[in-house]
């Protein structure tokens, strides 16, 4: 079940989301918002729906052609699977979660590792290194007035179970309050959700996604 922000969040998300990852200006439709992305991994473009229905999201993939584009539907996958044919492959299930950042500490890390933060073209940036100056983790946040998107959000394989997530985390929340934003927030795949529910975020509604694939990525099963 959604709370009944649910629309006005979606619209924060996405305000920080595109400034993180450069995409193009989002557009309003009566459904929700199209977005232009052109990414280096393949995404051309993504329709996100706070609210969808069945109608609305037949409609969208009967006009689609284009392999790499996303459907963000806030909604459950069971719910959504049904309404769209094969060619549509179902991702990693997501998470609409925010969090206030009032009082937002920066966080000290962990005995051996260093933290630099810098901010530049509305997105924050956080990187965390080893002593010898090894990639331990990084992230960053896209800031769009008082709202934050943390996004990006990695631990290298060797320095897992450190607290070095938390640490990112933490991080661009401060970085991000002394920007002027007063609230994150962000989708969260299954695994974000538990680390980001322990540090205070609150669930708001589940995301399916969906990604138009090309015929012969069908063929193989599609990419994982």
């Amino acid at each position: 079940m959604q709370d009944p922000d649910t629309t006005e969040l979606v619209r924060r998300w996405i305000s920080g989301w595109v400034a993180s990852r450069g995409a193009a200006e989002p557009v309003a439709e009566p459904w929700g918002w199209s977005i232009d992305v052109g990414s280096p991994t393949g995404e051309v473009a993504r329709h996100v729906l706070p609210r969808p229905v069945e109608g609305d999201v037949r409609k969208i993939a009967g006009a689609t052609t284009a392999p790499g584009t996303w459907l963000k539907l806030f909604a459950e996958d069971d719910t959504v699977r049904p309404w769209l044919g094969p060619e549509w492959r179902l991702d990693v299930p997501g998470f609409l979660m925010s969090l206030p950042l009032d009082g937002a500490a920066r966080p000290a890390p962990p005995a051996g590792y260093t933290v630099t933060t810098w901010t530049r073209g509305g997105v924050v940036r956080t990187l965390v290194r080893t002593a010898a100056g090894h990639l331990a983790a990084r992230g960053q946040a896209g800031l769009a007035g008082p709202v934050a998107v943390p996004d990006q959000i990695v631990t290298s394989p060797d320095h897992r179970r450190r607290g070095l997530g938390s640490i990112v985390m933490g991080t661009l929340q401060h970085a991000a309050r002394e920007a002027g934003a007063d609230q994150a927030v962000l989708v969260g795949t299954p695994d974000g959700r538990a680390l980001y529910s322990a540090l205070g975020w609150t669930v708001h509604a589940p995301m399916a996604s969906l990604v138009l694939e090309s015929e012969a990525q069908g063929q193989d099963g599609g990419r994982r």
